[in-house]
């Protein structure tokens, strides 16, 4: 599908591409730290457009073809001690970055789809922008919570490696860590690694940006409590091999969001291996399925105009 831009305001522009019909319900793909929207496979979001969804997904700010923020990534120090200080934005801007996408194309109320920090924005869109979420998966993300979720400690290094500028030694890189942190107990196609790393790499290789994303995301802190407040109907899926976020997080963020499902994918680690696809699918578009039927049954309650000079 054609890139597509849209100004979102507040000097951020973003990249997207949607698939399917346009007239059915809009499941929104938001991606994860340092990656671009083009990790939610083109088949992926294709057969999830033959299940009924309009699909939307797109780059977040700092990342792919959308706007980079101007401003000074944080240094390691300030990452190990998780200073909040060297953010230039937080989770809240990006959520509102999607919240303001959907209502510029006229697509809200979504089924919202977030991967690692992708589902934090989205436990963040679900949050503070209710109306503009029929439905919220979460997958393999976390709470913020220091408590659960967190790397493995020989993973640390990795995160605090820098990725080559040039190209393919970028593409190494690459596969180097998705061998890290990926399926262990799935079948990986590194092939398909390397043609996402290269294709990735060809978009947008801003490693400033990427940082800055992280400090989003230490500046956020513990959203246990805002997530008490969503009400869209949630699933929260999480490998069960997943070294970069520890499954507690997954669970977390279970326990956190009143009546929502857990579902765990055995052997899947931190990425989206086509193996997986299957339940990952069938999953996702039984639950908006659900979502709908629910919302035809017991629509949402139509909010009064205000007048002015009058309340209550």
């Amino acid at each position: 599908m054609s890139e597509q831009f849209c100004d979102v305001g507040r000097g951020i522009t973003l990249c997207y591409e949607t698939y399917g019909d346009p007239s059915d319900p809009t499941a929104l793909l938001i991606m994860g730290l340092g990656t671009q929207m083009v990790a939610w496979h083109a088949d992926f979001c294709s057969a999830l457009a033959a299940r009924g969804l309009h699909v939307v997904r797109f780059d977040n700010r700092d990342i792919g073809r959308s706007t980079h923020v101007a401003g000074r990534p944080p240094t390691v120090a300030q990452l190990l001690t998780r200073s909040r200080r060297a953010a230039c934005y937080t989770l809240a801007d990006m959520a509102e970055d999607s919240a303001t996408l959907l209502s510029e194309l006229e697509l809200g109320p979504a089924h919202v789809i977030g991967a690692s920090m992708g589902g934090m924005i989205a436990q963040t869109l679900a949050a503070r922008h209710a109306r503009t979420v029929r439905s919220l998966v979460s997958i393999m993300s976390s709470t913020g919570s220091l408590r659960a979720g967190q790397p493995s400690p020989s993973i640390y290094p990795l995160l605090l490696r820098r990725a080559p500028r040039e190209r393919e030694a970028f593409i190494e890189h690459m596969v180097h860590v998705f061998g890290a942190i990926g399926s262990t107990g799935l079948p990986r196609d590194e092939q398909e690694i390397r043609t996402l790393a290269a294709i990735s790499y060809d978009r947008d290789h801003d490693a400033a940006g990427t940082g800055r994303q992280l400090a989003a995301i230490i500046a956020s802190g513990d959203r246990t409590t805002e997530l008490h407040g969503i009400t869209a109907p949630t699933l929260v899926i999480h490998g069960t091999a997943d070294r970069l976020v520890a499954p507690s997080g997954g669970r977390a963020t279970a326990r956190a969001i009143a009546r929502s499902q857990l579902m765990l994918i055995a052997g899947m680690g931190h990425d989206l291996p086509r193996a997986a696809w299957p339940q990952l699918i069938d999953a996702i578009a039984d639950h908006a399925r659900a979502a709908e039927h629910a919302r035809m049954e017991h629509p949402p309650l139509q909010t009064r105009p205000t007048v002015p000079g009058l309340q209550g």
